[in-house]
């Protein structure tokens, strides 16, 4: 299908834009944007620097794609921002080009929800099939692994790792890295209980829910270390893949500044 280009956008004839997209009314794409095939900007969108979407995406009016870093070290160098394919963009999201503090892109996988007025700031590393709501703000240098889920008016500190198949409920305050298969909230965040429903609804196995159960039990309420809770585990056929991601995920956070793990060998931001 033939691309279909309002009267009133405003697309820069350097960009590249595939077959079957729809840029809609008063919408800006930049000189250095690629749209995929399938991508819908339904109307105010602005696409700028170095970014491009893959296929299939929607973006909802007044979303800004590839904006400056709001970082004062920022040069105007050309960092980027590569998004996947068949995500859902709402209104008024925006998302940061990179700092040259990393490798230069933010990045963000597919089939990711991102509802109104979200914020993925400089150099995120947003993983697949990652809902993020209402209001919800990534820091800089922020990663967030597949299947994790982000409830409204949500501030994730910058340089945390949010673990995949977590939940993070409303108005909490992230400082500290959140641990893969938990549910975290309040201010300050504190690991409640392990995301059941996400487990469920994602097919982890009966099996891996109970050894997580236990597993949370043992390091969150009796306070063993990792170490410790991976002996007791191990005598009771707990160590399931699911526990040892976590204990990974632990241990690399016990090493780092401040309850987060990236911070341990990064200069000063």
């Amino acid at each position: 299908m033939a691309t279909l280009i309002a009267d009133t956008a405003c697309v820069d004839p350097r960009s590249e834009i595939d077959d079957d997209v729809e840029i809609g009314p008063y919408c800006v794409v930049g000189p250095d944007a690629r749209i995929g095939r399938g991508t819908r900007l339904i109307s105010h969108v602005c696409i700028r620097g170095v970014t491009s979407l893959g296929e299939g995406n929607v973006v909802h009016p007044f979303a800004v794609i590839g904006g400056e870093p709001q970082d004062n070290s920022y040069r105007g160098t050309p960092t980027r921002v590569e998004i996947g394919d068949h995500n859902i963009i709402r209104e008024g999201v925006t998302i940061n080009r990179a700092t040259e503090k990393e490798d230069g892109v933010t990045r963000m996988g597919s089939h990711c929800l991102l509802m109104a007025n979200a914020h993925i700031a400089h150099d995120c590393k947003v993983a697949d099939r990652v809902t993020i709501a209402n209001n919800s703000m990534l820091g800089g240098h922020v990663h967030v692994e597949s299947f994790a889920s982000l409830s409204g008016g949500v501030a994730v500190h910058h340089f945390v790792s949010i673990g995949g198949y977590s939940f993070v409920g409303g108005m909490t305050r992230i400082y500290h890295d959140t641990p893969p298969f938990m549910l975290v909230e309040g201010n300050p965040s504190k690991v409640r209980c392990i995301n059941i429903v996400g487990l469920r609804r994602n097919g982890v196995s009966p099996e891996g829910i109970d050894s997580l159960h236990e597993a949370h039990r043992l390091i969150y309420r009796a306070k063993l270390g990792p170490e410790r809770a991976a002996e007791v585990l191990a005598t009771h056929h707990h160590l399931t893949p699911e526990v040892e991601r976590l204990l990974t995920f632990i241990r690399a956070q016990h090493q780092g500044k401040h309850g987060r793990a990236r911070e341990r060998d990064r200069g000063r931001a």
